[in-house]
């Protein structure tokens, strides 16, 4: 048995959700990356108030760890350890990556098994993040960050179908010219993320808390306007 709260504000669509046995009870989303450190507070408020399940009651926090936008990682990060840390209840960290991975398992079920996976998350210009994984969740690629051009993926294309997606697959298709490569629009899934925390409770599969950082993948960068 595990209810979960999961929090994700790693890529430009956030939600918090409540979980039962890995099955939402609950979710809220914010669609705006900007307001993700102001929607998060009041949206666990709202979920308490909506189910009428106190935050006493759950038995973990999970959240993605990234890669994912600067900002939208730490406000994540500093919620869901601040509410471990306050309640004593673990802390469950997920990759960004790999969760967007099981949201695209999760709206394509039917998919071929032979089917790689590649989420891409948009990393300024013509960089990503990115990884490959089978059907399986088992890492071809591990998560890495990576600037395209029109030879990237040409070995795994070669006997391979891959699915790409995530805010970084249009400006792969913008230049890719292999037909094994498939596009679709997947976002994360309050569903799939529940699925995997609750996967990594039962284990049990927690995070120390005192060492626990965001996966950044790449150094934070500014913007100086001269």
């Amino acid at each position: 048995m595990s209810l979960i709260l999961n929090i994700d504000t790693a890529t430009e669509k956030a939600h918090v959700s409540f979980a039962k046995n890995g099955m939402v009870l609950h979710s809220l989303f914010s669609d705006s990356q900007k307001e993700h450190a102001s929607f998060l507070q009041s949206a666990i408020q709202q979920l308490t108030k909506i189910t009428g399940i106190p935050l006493s009651a759950i038995d973990a926090v999970a959240v993605t760890s990234g890669p994912g936008s600067y900002t939208g990682l730490r406000v994540g990060f500093a919620s869901a350890k601040g509410l471990s840390y306050a309640l004593n209840k673990p802390l469950i960290t997920l990759g960004t990556l790999e969760i967007l991975t099981a949201s695209a398992i999760h709206f394509l079920p039917d998919i071929d098994d032979q089917v790689l996976f590649c989420p891409m998350m948009d990393a300024r210009r013509m960089e990503v993040f990115t990884a490959i994984y089978k059907k399986t969740l088992t890492p071809i690629l591990a998560p890495c960050a990576l600037i395209l051009d029109e030879l990237s993926f040409n070995k795994e294309l070669l006997h391979n179908k891959i699915l790409f997606f995530g805010s970084g697959s249009e400006k792969w298709k913008a230049i890719c010219k292999n037909t094994n490569a498939i596009f679709e629009n997947v976002i994360i899934l309050p569903e799939a993320m529940s699925t995997c925390s609750n996967m990594l409770f039962l284990k049990p599969h927690f995070t120390e808390l005192v060492y626990s950082e965001p996966t950044y993948l790449k150094e934070f960068q500014t913007v100086i306007k001269k």
